[in-house]
């Protein structure tokens, strides 16, 4: 299950662990910002929260990466020519 909502400056997406499998994670939250994406999950036993923050290059690198086999890459992002 998951949960959008969009804030003045910024779109939250809450991730909620409904799996089958014991233990259940904590809620992962993304919030995305213009410039980046910060992902945080509060671990249910310690209640101590770690915070990533993916520049927004970062995130198009991972978007990518999910689609790719196993290698090591890097994306050309030099503009196509006009014409």
């Amino acid at each position: 299950m998951f949960t959008i909502e969009h804030e003045f400056d910024a779109t939250v997406v809450t991730l909620i662990d409904e799996g089958d499998g014991l233990p259940l994670m904590g809620d992962v939250v993304i919030t995305a910002f213009e410039d980046c994406v910060a992902v945080e999950q509060t671990d249910p036993d310690t209640e101590e929260t770690v915070r990533i923050t993916l520049s927004m290059t970062q995130l198009a690198d991972l978007a990518a990466a999910l689609n790719l086999p196993e290698g090591s890459y890097r994306i050309d992002r030099t503009p196509a020519p006009k014409g």
